[in-house]
């Protein structure tokens, strides 16, 4: 039995009826935090809860520009993020409740299974009808997915993070992750896209609470139900979880993938002839490019392309800042900068 478990109280998480404080840190922080639990604690289960601003998170499998739109989360400041758990890309926002549970050794499906279930008859005794669909998502019943939840190993213990979804906005969700799923044939994992439902308005909470407070208060009720004991974190287990942190930001864990791909932009432009830009991809960082096509060099266009656009992200953005900056058009005669950047057409 995994349950009740040990609730860790982190600093910017004591203060359960402040839920602003919730959204000082971002992700990677709480994932830290579930890595120094289970390398710093006693052999037990432990749980605690969290909440983002907006932030899209990753399978550790995926490829970012196959299953993200990138330039959408940049241009309407959604945080991008990677775990280290496998699955499929998710949205959250503050109307988001994230569940981190860390236990013991054992097999992978009683763990998904004992943790959905003691959510799930949680969220009953709260007034919400839910089931246990499948090995690992929480319905519920006639509106959809509200909890879904991804799982991996981690030295000695197990670790196991869900989504629960309170309430969301519906276009950011839509236009931050590509929907269109079948158009792309990049060789890493697809997220499956699941109808969703929201908890508002199904829960027996006090009459008269804001969004926000009702929130807090179903965060206060998941801990009395799904613990029954807690832990306080100090300053030093706090600086040490940042110090994990910052791997969760360098490119090639967020950037990066197993997955190698290739990708092409080509054009025939008047004047200047056939151009075709072959990005060779590990994950969504540009490795390599190679140019071919018809056109005249005015200079080392090989060289020019490769330094302008080899490490960067496979984005829009980005291959119009490379442009601007290294401006590898002038290597080829009659090429224009806006003639380069119309070539993006993916």
């Amino acid at each position: 039995m995994y349950f009740p478990a040990c609730f860790v109280e982190i600093p910017d998480l004591a203060a359960a009826s402040e839920p602003q404080s919730a959204f000082r840190r971002r992700a990677p922080f709480y994932l830290a935090a579930e890595e120094w639990i289970a390398s710093h604690l006693p052999a037990s289960s432990y749980l605690f809860t969290w909440q983002l601003g907006r932030t899209v998170v990753m399978g550790r499998n995926q490829v970012a520009h196959q299953e993200v739109n990138l330039d959408f989360c940049r241009e309407h400041h959604i945080d991008v993020i990677r775990r280290k758990s496998g699955g499929g890309a998710i949205f959250a926002d503050e109307g988001n409740i994230m569940i981190s549970f860390v236990t013991t050794q054992g097999s992978v499906e009683p763990i998904f299974m004992e943790y959905a279930t003691a959510v799930s008859r949680s969220l009953n005794e709260l007034g919400a009808h839910t089931e246990v669909h499948g090995r690992n998502d929480v319905i519920l019943m006639g509106k959809g997915k509200v909890c879904g939840n991804a799982f991996y190993h981690f030295a000695d213990r197990n670790i196991v993070h869900g989504t629960m979804l309170y309430d969301t906005d519906p276009e950011l969700m839509q236009g931050a992750l590509h929907s269109d799923l079948e158009k792309l044939q990049g060789k890493g994992v697809k997220s499956i896209r699941a109808r969703v439902g929201v908890l508002k308005g199904d829960l027996n909470a006090p009459q008269g609470l804001t969004e926000a407070e009702e929130i807090a208060w179903l965060r206060s009720q998941l801990r009395q139900k799904l613990t029954d004991r807690s832990i306080v974190l100090d300053a030093s287990a706090v600086s040490e979880i940042e110090q994990i942190e910052r791997g969760y930001y360098t490119d090639e864990f967020l950037l990066g993938s197993s997955a190698h791909d290739e990708e092409v932009l080509q054009a025939r432009i008047e004047g200047c002839g056939t151009i075709e830009i072959h990005f060779s991809l590990k994950g969504s960082l540009v490795r390599k490019v190679h140019l071919t096509g018809d056109f005249f060099e005015l200079s080392d266009a090989q060289k020019a392309f490769a330094e302008a656009f080899e490490g960067v992200a496979f984005t829009r953005e980005s291959f119009c800042e490379a442009i601007t900056k290294h401006h590898p058009e002038r290597s080829v005669r009659n090429l224009s900068q806006e003639q380069l950047i119309g070539l993006w057409n993916y």
